[in-house]
């Protein structure tokens, strides 16, 4: 019996019991105060801009020698990025694409369309603070100046490429990349330790990241760092192309987190369940 107990607590949980997980933790999410909501926001925007730090200090390959493999060199920037998530996660904290999974709780009957649109907006709004102060400290710090400026350089590169995405190619991006982040933190909800945690994390962001996909909150600090430096200079960025691929971005990430993660789960593990007697 205590044999069994032990290997009970050791288990990670159920698909079927995640889902439940999920829809419960969804209904706190969407009935929290919102200056409790807005101030981990914010700190869910700072988080996911230090794992875009990281990763654009992994991507730098400096003026000397030969750049690394693509791949290798893409597989070690997803990994570094992944500190965003698990800081979001470990440390708790309240993120945009993460909460499109309330949308289980909705489909449920447990909160209303308002209460999820109350706090997809506060949050949406908190990550951009978030992130936007934290690009303004990183430039303050003065770290686009290292390797000879290399750093900088970078940073307005990631934020150029993103631009010129079609918007095709941006709203696809978005989809993708919130398939795997939902389902990192879906991951999440059937661990029992942090170490768990962290492991479930590193490969589903990895492989976002790798591929090239967009993350919205990602890229409210990407963008606005990369215009910034680029200004006054012959080739500045558009502020309006920026914009627009944040508004495609984001909305790629809504529907794949919704719609491909958040309702498919709901309607295998939930629909019965939730449907009144």
């Amino acid at each position: 019996m205590e044999q069994s107990a032990a290997n009970s607590w050791l288990d990670a949980y159920a698909p079927a019991q995640i889902a439940m997980r999920v829809r419960e933790v969804g209904v706190t999410k969407a009935t929290m105060p919102v200056l409790t909501m807005f101030a981990l926001a914010i700190l869910a925007g700072a988080f996911i801009a230090l794992g875009s730090l990281f990763f654009t200090m992994t991507m730098t390959t400096g003026t000397t020698g030969q750049p690394p493999a693509f791949g290798l060199m893409r597989l070690a920037g997803g990994l570094t990025f992944s500190l965003g998530l698990i800081l979001v996660v470990v440390g708790g904290a309240e993120l945009f694409t993460g909460n499109n999974l309330i949308a289980m709780a909705w489909a449920s009957g447990r909160v209303t369309t308002q209460q999820v649109m109350r706090n997809w907006g506060w949050v949406y709004l908190g990550n951009l603070v978030g992130a936007v102060g934290t690009a303004v400290l990183v430039w303050l710090a003065g770290v686009h100046t290292m390797s000879d400026g290399a750093v900088g350089e970078t940073m307005v590169q990631i934020a150029r490429s993103k631009i010129a995405l079609d918007p095709v190619s941006a709203l696809a991006r978005g989809v993708l990349c919130n398939v795997l982040v939902c389902l990192a933190v879906w991951l999440c909800m059937g661990a029992r330790s942090v170490t768990d945690k962290i492991l479930a994390i590193i490969f589903p962001i990895t492989a976002f990241v790798a591929c090239g996909f967009e993350h919205s909150v990602a890229n409210m600090y990407f963008l606005p760092i990369g215009v910034a430096l680029a200004a006054g200079t012959s080739a500045p960025l558009s502020v309006t192309g920026a914009l627009s691929n944040l508004a495609l971005v984001t909305l790629g990430n809504v529907l794949g987190g919704t719609v491909l993660v958040a309702l498919v789960y709901w309607s295998v593990y939930l629909r019965n369940s939730d449907q009144p007697a």
